[in-house]
């Protein structure tokens, strides 16, 4: 068994369609903004799992997505091969970060806002 689709709730899918491909370089996999549908994958598994970026029109979602949010949780963690090259790279492109790169056990981490709601960890193992 393995992952084929997992989501990341957002305010507004075609906002983030555009977030997730024109900043974060993600592929389309499957976009129908007349229905909020958006999927990404990563350029480099493009047969890999999909990202849906779903909206969060239900009560529960949003509360939830606020609730992760006000605590500084990421919602999802994207790994990196170089994060100082990253870093360097979303920031020039207007991405707002809540910490430089820093060490943990196992890499080195930071955060930064999607500007869909959602705090999102890039991560570079050791």
């Amino acid at each position: 068994m393995k992952i084929l689709l997992t989501s990341v709730i957002v305010r507004d899918p075609i906002a983030a369609f555009r977030f997730y491909t024109e900043v974060l370089g993600f592929q389309k996999k499957l976009f129908i903004p007349e229905a909020n549908l958006a999927i990404v994958v990563s350029p480099e598994d493009p047969d890999g799992t999909g990202l849906l970026l779903e909206p969060n029109e239900h009560p529960l979602a949003k509360t939830f997505q606020e609730g992760i949010y006000n605590l500084n949780l990421p919602l999802i963690v994207f790994g990196v091969k170089d994060i100082h090259k990253e870093y360097e790279r979303l920031k020039n492109l207007g991405v707002v970060f809540r910490k430089e790169p820093a060490k943990s056990e196992a890499g080195i981490e930071t955060i930064f806002e999607d500007t869909c709601g959602n705090l999102i960890q890039i991560y570079q193992l050791n």
